[in-house]
């Protein structure tokens, strides 16, 4: 089979479910680490304002890891795992094991230290998934293999969110001693942990890859350019030569997850706080109001499925305007974000979070979507990876002081600014997709 786009055959819903079902298992990673990792820091005594600064070891990870890996990743050719499979398992191996230990941290460095090897760990899985549909499917199908994408994620967020609010109920304390994470948490990573390497080891198993067009050819490629040096030059060259549409939608990307990086930061504390009312992050009513904002970020992974299995059936009926649909997206989550300022009692968080649900959605989408369709097939691993720059370096960004900085300055001091400034800062990202005009990129072929 080549792997040539106008050759390539359209999938059922089944077959990309399968080639995307590793997404499960990478999201309930991502769900608890950006659910609960702040609050395992502010168990083990972290300040507020240092939340961002512990998190900076994550998208710095990320800044080196995934182009690396696109770049292995297209060059790789196994007879029996294919060219991204090798780097499903070995992310997913590393992935369990972080995640698995993470929360028995007993010191603020450790627990960094932690989020550290789970973020690089699930770098290492996660854009050869995004390569991966853009190898199988054809143009004409790319929208739709991204939903379905979303949908499986949705699906993960939703569960994994509420994970330590279902241990509470079920028994299991969520309250501990000053200085240790609650079992509750302790039990939601443990089971985080067997799904993910469950749900990857079920892609792995499921789906095949297309081989190179011309295998003597590809090898004879990689031969004549191996070599550190040469990768490191070739990954560099592909980021100086990174079509427009790239640039374009790296501007939306940077908004858009400088909004959500804040969130993952600030949305405990911030709620907590400014809802619960609730400081100490040893007694029940903190513990019970952490329990239920986890609760509530689950809502926009519930939404963010829902949205998702729209946008399936409507793509796999009729071509869509993607930059239309991620700017009103990206325009609702922010409104939903910029809500929880004005939020009178908890329930009502829900209705905010399913705004952000649905920008959560079109976010692990759209921006790929219109990617796909502008650039070379044979870089698409390299150019996954180098896209994934237009996420973390905003996560950097916020992270040395860029939320701390803005919400004080442009907003005030209280802590759910914090939550303002991550619903102007997707507005602005929604207005953004205005700048892309590449009709081949922002219509479905």
């Amino acid at each position: 089979m080549h792997a040539k786009d106008s050759k390539k055959p359209t999938l059922s819903f089944w077959q990309i479910w399968n080639m995307s079902f590793g997404f499960l298992g990478i999201q309930f990673g991502f769900a608890l680490q950006g659910g609960f990792m702040s609050r395992i820091f502010q168990t083990l005594g972290a300040d507020k304002d240092a939340i961002p600064l512990l998190w900076i070891a994550a998208p710095l990870t990320g800044l080196l890891v995934q182009p690396i890996v696109g770049y292995l990743s297209d060059r790789t050719w196994h007879s029996r795992f294919g060219r991204r499979r090798p780097f499903f398992l070995i992310g997913a191996v590393m992935s369990t094991i972080a995640l698995f230990f993470a929360p028995y941290s007993s010191a603020l460095w450790m627990a960094a230290g932690a989020l550290w090897i789970l973020d690089a760990s699930i770098n290492i899985s996660m854009e050869p998934f995004r390569a991966l549909v853009a190898d199988k499917l054809p143009d004409s199908q790319r929208s739709y293999g991204f939903v379905v994408q979303t949908l499986i994620i949705g699906i993960g967020t939703w569960v994994a969110s509420n994970l330590p609010w279902f241990m509470t109920q079920i028994g299991i304390p969520n309250t501990a001693e000053a200085g240790v994470v609650p079992d509750s948490v302790k039990f939601a990573f443990a089971v985080g942990a067997v799904v993910l390497f469950g749900s990857i080891l079920y892609t792995i198993l499921t789906t095949d890859e297309y081989p190179p067009e011309d295998l003597d050819a590809f090898r004879r490629e990689n031969e004549e350019s191996k070599g550190f040096l040469n990768g490191l030059q070739e990954i560099f060259k592909n980021i100086a030569g990174m079509p427009s549409v790239m640039k374009q939608l790296g501007i939306v990307q940077f908004f858009s997850w400088f909004a959500f990086f804040t969130m993952w930061s600030f949305a405990t504390p911030a709620i907590t706080e400014h809802v619960f009312k609730a400081t100490d992050t040893t007694s029940q009513i903190y513990n019970d109001a952490a329990d239920s904002v986890g609760n509530y970020l689950g809502t926009y992974g519930l939404v963010s499925m829902f949205f998702a299995l729209i946008l399936a059936f409507v793509t796999s009926k009729v071509k869509i305007n993607r930059k239309m649909v991620h700017m009103l997206s990206l325009i609702a989550g922010g409104v939903g974000f910029i809500s929880i300022y004005f939020v009178q009692t908890p329930w009502m968080l829900h209705l905010c979070f399913a705004l952000v649900g649905v920008a959560w959605a079109s976010i692990l989408s759209m921006p790929y979507a219109m990617l796909s369709s502008a650039v070379n097939p044979k870089q698409m691993g390299v150019y996954m990876g180098i896209f994934n720059m237009f996420i973390v370096i905003p996560q950097i960004v916020a992270a040395l002081g860029g939320i701390n900085f803005s919400y004080k300055l442009l907003f005030g001091e209280e802590v759910i600014y914090t939550m303002v400034l991550a619903g102007t800062s997707l507005i602005i990202a929604g207005l953004a997709n205005l700048l892309i005009t590449d009709r081949s990129a922002t219509h479905d072929g």
